[in-house]
């Protein structure tokens, strides 16, 4: 579809680090007034730009997390896990109010419920820093809420020759804004999932959805869960089926599916193979509790290398 300069392969994944509490093995969800327990627990660092970039490097691509961190107990305890996760952590800024921001997950079967609280500002000081990077072609924003907050992102990552992806990431504050689509402007890879793209298309079917974003975007890949995957390019349309696979945790497998989709799409895949590429990444996501925890190593086993 296209070819990144090989002379910069690296991608930045810009997005607010997360610390995930994941509760899985539940008969049911929680209501009010009535306790639900959990068989599982984990504790995970999280949010779309770790998890991106963690799949990112784990399929072999050099990836570089740019987001701010603190100092607090909850950052110290997600430190190890970034470090291990095989990302390039030299653009990730280190300050008292920077979070990570908590979220509560909730997971039964492919279904998920969220609780967050927000942290501090998106924009690292070491934004220019990270866009002037020689290493760096391609600039991935985890979630509209990152660009909401910096505005001047795309046009900032496009002045400094790198191509461009979005997920929106469902934020109730930002989905319905009517000028999100607007102010993505320059986007060349846009990876909503199906609730986001109805409710910023207005439309019920994909097949609506994609002919709607597909004049705005060059590329649209829409995540459908089960039902796979639909893409969008000039006057191409694809769906393609997802795998059958036994699922842990859906957490993150959305970010697993951008990484997979992205890296091929910088390597020049058809666009059958991005999907492909996409969808497999996805699979893989799922079938472990923690967005990243499908990452570094299975990834590189499935054949991949930088």
């Amino acid at each position: 579809m296209t070819s990144g300069n090989d002379e910069r392969r690296a991608v930045l994944s810009v997005g607010r680090i997360y610390c995930d509490l994941i509760f899985t093995g539940l008969e049911r969800m929680p209501v009010l007034g009535r306790e639900v327990f959990a068989d599982d627990l984990t504790i995970a660092a999280g949010g779309g730009g770790f998890i991106s970039a963690a799949h990112f490097a784990g399929i072999g691509r050099h990836a570089a997390l740019v987001g701010r961190l603190g100092h607090d107990p909850l950052s110290r305890a997600i430190e190890r896990q970034l470090k291990a996760s095989g990302i390039d952590l030299g653009f990730l800024e280190r300050a008292d109010d920077a979070g990570p921001q908590v979220t509560v997950a909730s997971v039964l079967g492919s279904e998920r419920a969220f609780l967050t609280k927000r942290a501090g500002r998106a924009e690292p000081s070491t934004l220019e820093d990270a866009l002037a990077w020689g290493r760096a072609g391609h600039l991935h924003i985890a979630e509209y809420a990152t660009l909401a907050e910096m505005p001047d992102l795309v046009k900032r990552a496009r002045a400094a020759g790198l191509t461009v992806s979005l997920d929106p990431s469902w934020d109730d504050t930002l989905i319905g804004d009517p000028g999100l689509i607007a102010a993505c402007r320059g986007v060349d890879v846009f990876l909503p999932n199906l609730e986001e793209a109805r409710v910023i298309t207005g439309e019920s079917e994909p097949e609506a959805m994609c002919a709607r974003l597909a004049g705005h975007f060059p590329v649209v890949a829409i995540k459908a869960g089960s039902d796979g995957a639909y893409l969008a390019a000039a006057d191409l349309r694809i769906h393609a089926l997802a795998e059958a696979v036994r699922v842990v945790d859906t957490t993150g497998a959305g970010d697993a599916f951008n990484a997979g989709f992205v890296d091929a799409w910088l390597d020049g895949g058809t666009p059958q193979r991005c999907l492909s590429a996409a969808i497999r990444a996805g699979s893989r996501a799922v079938q472990v509790a923690g967005g990243a925890g499908a990452g570094a190593a299975d990834d590189v086993a499935a054949g991949k290398s930088q």
